[in-house]
């Protein structure tokens, strides 16, 4: 991604993880916009408008009603005009089987939501700061669960 604003999309059914998501963001060096969605289909009901701009990275939480985040990925990866989108998962579950399908289902990168402010701006930051085509060139199950 490049040096010049970011446009990050993040969704996710809990309150306080947006909040302090947002307010992670206003802390980090790289300059953003950030549109937050509660659960997958909003998510999903705003990618499938015409004429928007699509964001250079959604954050996809995986438990969420209405359309859950493994839902979004395979819609998001089935659709054609938005099968290329960055998109990481941002998720408490650690499980392995979580993790493989998230991988096995297209997302670019795995994030276990951290447990402190501090450990979330850090990750944010060092996620936004990856060359991402360098990223996805060499995706591997290794490299999928990012790790700080």
């Amino acid at each position: 991604m490049s040096d010049n604003l970011l446009n990050i999309f993040l969704a996710d059914d809990d309150e306080d993880d947006r909040i302090l998501f947002s307010e992670a963001l206003e802390e980090i060096s790289v300059q953003t916009t950030l549109s937050l969605f509660k659960h997958g289909q909003e998510l999903l009901d705003y990618l499938f408008q015409p004429d928007i701009t699509f964001p250079n990275l959604i954050f996809l939480d995986l438990n969420m009603p209405i359309k859950n985040g493994m839902q979004c990925l395979n819609e998001i990866r089935s659709n054609p005009a938005l099968k290329n989108l960055y998109i990481a998962i941002y998720s408490t579950s650690s499980s392995q089987k979580d993790i493989e399908e998230s991988f096995s289902n297209g997302a670019n990168i795995y994030i276990n939501k951290p447990n402190s402010f501090t450990k979330l701006r850090e990750v944010v930051e060092k996620v936004l700061k990856l060359n991402w085509q360098h990223h996805t060139s060499n995706l591997n199950k290794d490299t999928f669960l990012f790790r700080i």
